[in-house]
């Protein structure tokens, strides 16, 4: 499981999170597979594009999983 790092934001956007991991290669795409029922957050299909991601949410896309936390 790889780990994600809000750094000094709030929270991420679920369509942005799957671009900064490199799940997928732009915006349009990340929006598709989360329409398509994709994407998984904290174990549950989220079909919200800009589904706002928070500190300790596990999302997962394919075999990829990913857990965000505020900092290192």
């Amino acid at each position: 499981m790889e780990t994600f790092f809000l750094e000094k934001h709030p929270h991420v956007e679920l369509c942005d999170l799957l671009k900064f991991m490199g799940w997928c290669d732009s915006g349009g795409t990340a929006k598709a597979v989360i329409a398509e029922g994709q994407v998984k957050v904290n174990g549950k299909v989220e079909t919200r594009k800009r589904c706002k991601i928070v500190a300790d949410m596990n999302v997962e896309f394919a075999s990829n999983k990913v857990v965000v936390k505020t900092s290192e």
